[in-house]
């Protein structure tokens, strides 16, 4: 990847219904240069996909939290993938270093049923507690990968 490769990936960041022609006004190449380039891209597996962002509110998923997980013994990456695949409320979660084992991004409607998600959580095997931190307000938000 070069320059104006990173280039094309900033301007799709920042719009990916963006045409190749306001692309390559931006980067200095011109419309079928920018095709090629994000075709090769999409092909590497450098670009994954092209998506849109709505706001969670809109959707109803407006509560927000991000709850650690602690667990009782050792817990493969796997198993925990296993553990929280059914529960929809988790939009995000990691294994993570210090105390907690993993931590996850969940998004509810509403408190009573963001709690309700939490239990479920709670409920898994191996895992012994959790500990919760509600989002009040958003400071910074940059796109997803």
């Amino acid at each position: 990847m070069d320059n104006l490769d990173h280039g094309i990936l900033a301007q799709l960041r920042k719009n990916a219904r963006a045409g190749y022609g306001d692309i390559g006004d931006a980067i200095g190449l011109s419309a079928s240069a920018v095709k090629r380039r994000v075709d090769r891209l999409v092909a590497e597996g450098v670009i994954r996909g092209f998506t849109i962002q709505v706001d969670p509110a809109i959707e109803g998923l407006g509560t927000e939290a991000y709850v650690e997980i602690f667990c009782r013994g050792t817990v493969a990456p796997g198993e925990l993938r296993r553990m929280l695949a059914d529960i929809p409320e988790v939009v995000g979660a990691g294994t993570v270093s210090g105390s907690a084992d993993a931590i996850l991004h969940m998004r509810s409607r509403d408190i009573h049923s963001l709690e309700v998600a939490i239990e479920r959580v709670r409920d898994a095997p191996n895992v012994d507690h959790t500990r919760s931190s509600i989002v009040l307000s958003k400071l910074i938000e940059r796109g997803r990968d």
